[in-house]
């Protein structure tokens, strides 16, 4: 009997945004910290005031900010921002919604948001082993895959063509007592 090889989450196109956004969710949260903490420093320098004094005393003064290098800095970040939220409302609905939440919630939070990068995959191996009972590599990697469809189908909705049948039949049933 053939073992079926499961295939690598950041080559199936399905999962490859949600992948990809996990992997760069570390850059994310160092980039926009040291973004924020130039900004601040850059405003205590040139005005003399901290962003929020600034801002507000700008917009007390009714100054149009559009297309300056501020509000395209000041964009950037809310940008950055929103992301984040986005990923941590994500996972915080896998964590606490998902039947296997708890589980998921550590894999991908050793495997991709702790703060400091692990060595290897045996090292978040370790890390896991109090919140499960035997992890194996290859239960990790099954895991690992599981946890990262679940997020993406928090991310991205289930709008893929495994609902539509669903959603068709019940906007149907729905037409049709109308």
């Amino acid at each position: 009997m053939k073992k079926k090889i499961q295939a690598d989450p950041a080559e199936n196109p399905l999962y490859h945004d949600t992948w990809k956004l996990l992997k760069k969710y570390r850059d994310v949260v160092w980039s926009l910290e040291l973004s924020v903490q130039q900004a601040r420093r850059r405003f205590q320098i040139e005005y003399g005031s901290s962003i929020e004094d600034f801002l507000d005393s700008i917009y007390i003064a009714g100054a149009d900010l559009s297309g300056s290098d501020v509000e395209q800095h000041a964009k950037s970040i809310e940008r950055s921002h929103r992301m984040l939220k986005l990923m941590e409302s994500a996972v915080g609905l896998l964590r606490d919604k998902h039947k296997n939440g708890e589980l998921y919630y550590w894999v991908l939070y050793y495997t991709f948001l702790v703060p400091q990068q692990l060595r290897n995959v045996e090292e978040i191996i370790e890390k896991l082993r109090p919140h499960t009972q035997d992890m194996c590599l290859r239960t990790y990697y099954n895991k690992r895959r599981e946890s990262i469809e679940v997020l993406s189908g928090i991310l991205w909705g289930y709008t893929a063509q495994d609902c539509n049948e669903i959603l068709e039949q019940f906007f149907s049933e729905r037409s049709d007592e109308a």
